[in-house]
């Protein structure tokens, strides 16, 4: 039995009559996460984690009738048994459990399990199949220890305030943003923030997430309170006016993509920082494997190539084709800036 299957909507879980993560208007949906590419408007009936309503509600505008069930508490939709259960992605996300005449799917949607202060931690679930992302799943992408990486943060930014600069790091708003402020010294500063970002911070605090003092940059007046202090700021404003305003500034990108030079050159910025809220490829197979799936179903990322791994190692793996786009470096951006334009832009 198929019980998870692509459709020109999305992912259709036929007996029970309901979409995970469609890209167009359904009747019911049952989202993973609040980024773009998974929470697209238009549906009726929403169907969300309790742990990341308001970040929901918020990329939804309380459009539709939204529905929600905490981690691990199972409802049934037309006979089907679904559950929730941490993906370890960002604040609120979800694997959806789906179990129907003894057949368990579990569709992961974007998932890491690097150790993150802001969200719950991935746990694995056991299933039948087993419906896995791969944005970075080949051996170039192994993250480095967030303990790690953040003291160098820490240390560029120190850095920058002994000459003066403001630290600017473009990092996608929701997730990333808050787990960077999270995650450095924050007694070296001030933390400004974008309009997008300070948005959806107020929702991580309303959610119980506690994060460091921080200051939306529009209520600013003095252009000289950004030297030494460090700005967070989505992608998509990277090379607008809205920079010019920090004066002397060095600049960072946050991305899993930033393990490869030429990304980095070609995002045109002082710093790298190599931070993706997607699992790389040991843990890819981490995961896979606690699964004990019998099948895996592989989508966006690099399909071709970890569905020829799994199958090398006597897995019963194949390709499927959706319109996630991961942590994809222009589609993200594109994501992101449809996202500003809805959440605002200063």
């Amino acid at each position: 039995m198929r019980l998870i299957k692509p459709t020109p909507r999305g992912l259709y879980v036929e007996p029970g009559d309901f979409y995970i993560d469609p890209w167009l208007p359904v009747e019911r949906a049952v989202l993973t996460h609040a980024h773009a590419d998974h929470t697209y408007r238009g549906s009726k009936n929403y169907l969300v984690s309790k742990e990341g309503e308001l970040l929901f509600r918020t990329r939804l505008d309380d459009e539709g009738n939204i529905e929600t069930i905490p981690y691990g508490k199972s409802t049934t939709i037309n006979g089907v048994k679904v559950s929730l259960h941490p993906a370890g992605h960002v604040l609120g996300s979800a694997q959806v459990r789906v179990e129907y005449k003894g057949e368990v799917w579990v569709a992961s949607g974007d998932y890491k399990l690097t150790p993150d202060p802001t969200c719950a931690a991935f746990e694995p679930v056991k299933c039948h199949a087993f419906i896995t992302e791969a944005t970075f799943g080949l051996p170039i992408y192994r993250w480095t220890k967030p303990e790690i990486l953040f003291e160098e943060v820490n240390e560029w930014w120190r850095g920058n305030v002994e000459k003066e600069k403001a630290t600017v790091i473009f990092a996608y708003s929701l997730g990333k943003a808050q787990r960077i402020m999270k995650s450095v010294d924050a007694s070296i500063g001030k933390i400004y923030t974008h309009g997008a970002v300070e948005k959806l911070t107020k929702d991580y605090r309303e959610m119980g997430v506690e994060l460091p003092e921080t200051k939306y940059v529009g209520e600013v007046e003095n252009k000289k309170d950004f030297a030494g202090s460090l700005v967070i700021a989505p992608p998509s404003a990277q090379d607008t006016p809205w920079t010019r305003r920090f004066g002397a500034q060095s600049t960072g990108f946050a991305s899993g993509w930033m393990r490869i030079r030429g990304a980095r050159r070609r995002r045109a910025v002082d710093r790298g920082i190599i931070l993706s809220d997607h699992a790389d490829l040991d843990e890819l197979m981490t995961a896979i494997n606690a699964t004990e799936a019998e099948q895996i179903w592989v989508t966006h990322g690099s399909i071709e190539t970890l569905v020829k791994y799994l199958k090398s190692i006597g897995k019963d793996a194949r390709p499927l084709e959706t319109k996630f786009v991961g942590d994809a470096p222009e589609s993200e951006i594109e994501a992101e800036k449809e996202t500003i334009q809805q959440d605002g832009q200063d």
